[in-house]
Parts: C-alpha cells; structure tokens; sequence
C-alpha cells in the first residue's frame, strides 16, 4: 500500500511518520491483503493535534475518519482507529459490493456531472432583505471551483455504505433499481436520511 504522511504547517519527524505506516499496514491489512494506498494528514486545531485519514481499500471504495489529540501520535492513532471500525463495520458488505460490481460493471454505470463550489456572502453584500447593497435583485453566487464528479449507481444499502465509509454529510446517486436520482443524508438527530423524488420509474425501492 502506497501510504503519504503530511503535515500542515507541521513537521513530521521520521519516528512518527514510521509508526503510522506500520499501524496502516498492520490494521488496514487485516481486513484487505491489497488495499491501494492511504494518506493522513496531520495539523494543529487549537491547543490540539488534528489528524484527517484517507484509505482507498478498493475499487470506488474510500473510507476517510479524522481525530483530535494530545500530540500526533494520539491523534493519528485515533484517527486511525476510526477508519478501521468503519471498515470493520461493513467488511462483508464491501465483499459482496466487489463481486456485485465486478458481474454488473454495464448494468451499474454510473453517471458523469460537473460540481461546483460557491462562494458564500459576506456580511457586508446581504442585508436584511437579501439583497446586495441596496440592489432589488438577489446576487448569484459566485463560482469560485469546477470540477467534474462521478454519480455512482448503486443499492440504498451501499450508499448508505459509502456515506459512512466516507465520512460524508450527503450522497447523491443513481438507485440501482431505477435509475433514478436519489439522496442519502446525516440528519442531526443522527440518524440517516433518504429521498427518492416521485416520478422515479415505476415508483420502485430496494435495498
């Protein structure tokens, strides 16, 4: 496994870079004899150490956890630890995923869109009304990144897989069944939310 150890504004002494890729290789490799690679990236948040953790462990398959700590080492260690209970929690289900995909590639093609990240108004363009100084009309936001992202087709099982595997607060995707577009959420009451406009084909569900 290709592992990058990163750090923000932060040196990472070669001890500990050493003990996070021997902790990856060992944990992840539990559960995956060839996972793809892993990056972690290590920062300061306040009085703490903040470590953000990536793991491609297969095909479309990426599962991300992050923590705060003490130190580096607590933090990484942590952070760690949560990717690895996330795969632990659906290690059957990510075998069953594989196989699916590896029979079903043209039935499960996933769809192609552009993604846009909009800048948000500052406190001195919006007033009470929402207009931008003084205008009539609303301003339109501001693109200020394009890219091009995938839309995946898949079960609502899987994608509620792949929202917690991620780390994600939405997923958007193609309900395998259907066709149709539909969404995955984290509610704040912590549980998962589900849409699946009307008008879908044939009005069907499946899991």
């Amino acid at each position: 496994m290709l592992i990058t150890v990163k750090g923000k504004q932060l040196d990472v002494g070669d001890a500990l870079r050493g003990h996070i890729e021997q902790s990856l290789n060992q944990l992840v490799g539990k559960y995956f004899a060839n996972p793809l690679e892993a990056q972690i990236v290590l920062s300061r948040e306040a009085h703490l150490f903040r470590a953000d953790v990536s793991v491609h462990v297969g095909r479309d398959i990426l599962v991300q956890g992050h923590a705060t700590g003490a130190d580096a080492h607590l933090a990484s260690d942590s952070a760690i630890e949560h990717v690895v209970k996330r795969v632990r929690r659906h290690k059957r289900r990510l075998r069953d995923h594989h196989r699916d995909r590896e029979g079903n590639d043209q039935l499960r093609a996933s769809l192609m869109a552009q993604a846009y990240v909009l800048a948000g108004p500052t406190d001195d363009q919006v007033e009470e009304n929402g207009a931008p100084n003084g205008d009539d009309e609303v301003a339109q936001p501001m693109i200020i990144a394009e890219m091009t992202t995938e839309i995946a087709s898949l079960s609502v099982s899987d994608a509620v897989m792949k929202l917690d595997l991620g780390d994600l607060p939405a997923l958007l995707f193609r309900h395998a069944s259907h066709g149709g577009l539909n969404l995955v959420y984290r509610r704040a009451d912590g549980n998962i939310g589900w849409i699946d406009p009307q008008g879908n084909a044939n009005g069907k569900h499946a899991n």
